[in-house]
């Protein structure tokens, strides 16, 4: 074996050492915004668990769910893939939407897992046996193995079922959400899901919409009593922009009392807040769709302090195409620096 091959391999077996050795990081949520997260996270630490919402029932997913009756795979998978270790030709294989015939508008990577559920008969081997073949970094779990369904309930009184038509139907109503709720009431997590959470070293909600993506994973059966229980950190990654239809002109503290809402008072100990600036001509575009900076005032921050919340504010903006998303790496450096500081004292 060559020199540079050796120090090549004996640099891929320290960084694996280092990765291995790194906090354990239980990530809660779903949708884009997790997905992100998980980028950066897995360059700072193995010992990632990811709990996702299975709620989703619109597009491809949808589809899948209601013709196969299977579970919505779309978040999954697009954590799977971030998680991954693979090459580019892979994932953009598995990242690939057919563009014509029946397929139409399918993601490959869904069809993926839906033959692996055929195959298998279970969800959850289907996803580790995808997780397998990925060379995924850490864990995706779903947030329950059952058939969930999600529900709104308006301050209006209008109820509104399921993940895909809230932000619709909500906007035709121009009312506020007052709270979600899921059907079966009592579903049942997975027990890895209740293992990781109570080993993590810190357990993080967010980033993701609040009331489709991070909510509707702590309404499942004794996921909030074991976060409570946790003598971990837990940490909320407040969004950037508000979402139309879901959380029309809120706040940081607005985002905080909707989580403390469904679960228990005194759930978080730290909120993560962006505080740069967005460029105009981005910022102009999500304005004409209805959306708006998500900010935290002092007073807002003097009011969560007295909740014994502490807030930790840096610029964690990154767009690209004109999409507006958190910086990775910046929210792992602090997710992971909270946790060793914490460990220290």
């Amino acid at each position: 074996m060559k020199l540079t091959n050796i120090k090549q391999t004996n640099r891929a077996l320290e960084e694996r050492k280092r990765l291995a050795a790194a906090p354990k990081v239980v990530v809660i949520g779903g949708g884009t915004g997790l997905s992100v997260l998980l980028r950066g996270l897995k360059e700072y630490t193995s010992n990632i668990t990811a709990i996702v919402t299975v709620a989703d029932d619109g597009g491809g997913s949808g589809i899948l769910r209601e013709d196969l009756g299977m579970l919505p795979p779309g978040d999954i998978r697009s954590c799977l893939l971030a998680l991954a270790n693979t090459e580019p030709a892979m994932e953009k294989l598995l990242q690939y939407r057919f563009k014509e015939g029946r397929l139409k508008g399918q993601n490959f990577g869904n069809l993926f897992i839906a033959a692996m559920n055929e195959i298998h008969g279970n969800f959850e081997t289907a996803i580790k046996e995808m997780g397998s073949v990925l060379a995924v970094t850490g864990k995706v779990l779903p947030m329950t193995l059952e058939d969930v369904k999600l529900y709104a309930k308006l301050e209006d009184e209008h109820i509104i079922e399921g993940e895909s038509n809230i932000p619709v139907k909500n906007g035709e109503y121009k009312s506020k959400i007052d709270y979600v709720y899921i059907r079966p009431e009592k579903a049942k997590p997975v027990d890895e899901a209740i293992d990781a959470i109570r080993e993590a070293d810190c357990i993080v909600l967010g980033p993701g919409s609040l009331y489709t993506s991070v909510i509707p994973n702590l309404l499942v059966e004794n996921i909030v009593d074991e976060i409570d229980k946790s003598e971990s950190i837990k940490i909320y990654i407040s969004n950037v922009m508000t979402q139309p239809g879901e959380t029309d002109d809120y706040s940081v503290l607005d985002h905080v009392k909707a989580i403390n809402k469904h679960s228990k008072e005194r759930i978080i100990d730290y909120v993560i807040a962006n505080v740069e600036r967005i460029p105009e001509d981005t910022l102009n575009i999500y304005i004409k769709d209805g959306a708006r900076p998500v900010i935290i005032t002092e007073e807002e921050e003097n009011i969560l302090a007295d909740m014994n919340i502490k807030v930790i504010k840096n610029n964690l903006i990154d767009i690209k195409k004109n999409y507006i998303r958190h910086d990775a790496i910046s929210l792992s450096e602090i997710i992971v620096d909270l946790v060793m500081k914490e460990k220290k004292n």
